[in-house]
């Protein structure tokens, strides 16, 4: 019999999908080289960003594989990047910070 994913991880799955839109290789790569002034707290082992890092392993991982803890922390990546959109400056165009801050989880607000 076929284990059916619990819907609360379904719908975190979609809604994480929806707003994630870089690969789980460009974000490794953007995580390390990300200046650390502009990402969020890390394991300092890594050096890079730890909610990033989670992201990057969630990009990874296939739908069936996924636990509540995992998506736990895809709600809490939409709800950031939403928060952060609707919260978002003037001139997005040129807003680095505003920008680096939302790529730290995967999502650049300049792409189409």
């Amino acid at each position: 019999m076929e284990e059916r994913t619990p819907v609360d991880v379904e719908v975190a799955w979609y809604s994480f999908h929806e707003v994630i839109n870089m690969t789980s290789e460009e974000l490794r790569a953007w995580l390390s080289d990300a200046p650390d002034d502009h990402a969020l707290p890390g394991e300092p082992d890594l050096g890079l960003p730890e909610l990033g890092e989670r992201v990057v392993d969630l990009l990874r991982k296939r739908k069936v594989d996924l636990t509540p803890r995992d998506a736990d922390v895809m709600e809490r990546v939409v709800d950031f990047v939403l928060t952060k959109e609707a919260e978002g400056p003037e001139d997005m165009q040129n807003d680095q910070e505003w920008r680096r801050s939302l790529m730290t989880v995967g999502h650049d607000p300049m792409r189409p």
